[in-house]
């Protein structure tokens, strides 16, 4: 998950990355185009010198309208907080070093979506 706030409780888990500039009406227009065309994406996810990358598949019915969350699903479920379904990894699958690394408060965490 990707969210807008600032912070989350500890049973947040599955939390990637907190305080995003851009979600659900915000993003523009052109990767919404990108994500409902059905397309295969890679999402990267980078944490300094870091990186993680999932391979995910975008869906024409993704609204992409959640005011404040996204999610990465590795199911095929939609709903407006769906960015992109079938993933290959969930946030458990990332490495120690990785995890270890957004879980600093310090860390800027850029993400970028691509088709591939």
């Amino acid at each position: 998950m990707l969210t807008k706030d600032q912070e989350v409780g500890p049973k947040g888990d599955c939390i990637v990355a907190v305080g995003l500039d851009n979600v659900g009406p915000d993003l523009p227009p052109e990767l919404k185009r990108v994500v409902r065309s059905g397309q295969a994406l890679l999402i990267t996810i980078q944490a300094g010198e870091m990186a993680e990358k999932v391979k995910a598949q975008g869906h024409p019915s993704l609204t992409l309208d959640h005011p404040r969350d996204f999610v990465v699903r590795k199911s095929s479920f939609i709903c407006g907080r769906t960015l992109a379904i079938l993933a290959d990894k969930a946030a458990s699958d990332f490495s120690p070093d990785f995890v270890n690394r957004i879980k600093d408060p310090e860390t800027e965490i850029k993400i970028s979506i691509t088709a591939r």
